[in-house]
């Protein structure tokens, strides 16, 4: 059966109630530290995330989406997330787009996976059911990890430095040849891993977003949850 092209349009919106509204995806911190300024910065920003966080998130989505163990997937996304913060918001992030999807899609595989983490599984591992859940298949699944892990940066930063988002959404459209590369290369890594394993999915590393993001997470005051 052929992807919906409608079901991936609804999957990616950012509109989808599935939380990522309150995430920054880094960005605040890197504002903060006055990594990212203006659009050039946020570009730098955002491909970097993309080759690394992105690159893990949307290979783990893939192998959901290829119907891989989630319980492996999932152990697999806590060895690739070092920053306990960042593996608390992952959860918290899956809990979430969890209840949207079984309100969605509902499938007995949705249901299967709340029973098995009532606090949350890991937001790609989500993402990837959810999709197999909408007949979407794992480089559909991998687009939409891959879009996320920029599309939500690129949207704080607009409201973290009153950016235009003419701008931002220009840096988005730019590196829209990147994020197809990614999305190919998490793909053919989740088709591997049927037979060789979680071992085969990508594990880049970005130690500054994740040292950024324990920083983050004792901020008093901050705008965004992550």
């Amino acid at each position: 059966m052929p992807s919906s092209l409608a079901a991936l349009l609804v999957l990616a919106d950012g509109r989808f109630p599935a939380g990522g509204h309150a995430h920054s995806g880094g960005a605040e911190a890197a504002c903060k530290a006055g990594r990212i300024h203006d659009a050039a910065t946020l570009a730098e920003f955002c491909r970097g995330r993309l080759h690394t966080a992105g690159l893990v998130a949307a290979g783990l989505a893939a192998a959901a989406a290829l119907g891989l163990d989630p319980a492996e997937l999932d152990a697999a996304a806590d060895a690739r997330t070092p920053s306990p913060a960042l593996r608390t918001a992952g959860r918290r992030l899956g809990r979430q787009l969890l209840r949207a999807a079984r309100a969605t899609w509902p499938a007995p595989e949705l249901d299967a996976l709340a029973a098995a983490f009532p606090r949350g599984a890991h937001q790609p591992v989500v993402l990837g059911l959810t999709a197999r859940a909408a007949g979407l298949g794992p480089l559909d699944a991998a687009h939409v990890a891959a879009y996320e892990s920029v599309g939500g940066p690129a949207t704080a930063t607009v409201r973290l430095l009153g950016l235009d988002p003419f701008e931002a959404s220009g840096v988005l459209a730019r590196l829209a040849p990147e994020l197809d590369a990614v999305a190919a290369e998490a793909a053919a890594a989740a088709l591997r891993a049927r037979t060789e394993g979680t071992e085969a999915l990508p594990a880049a590393s970005s130690p500054l977003l994740e040292i950024a993001a324990e920083i983050h997470a004792d901020w008093p005051v901050r705008l965004f949850a992550s």
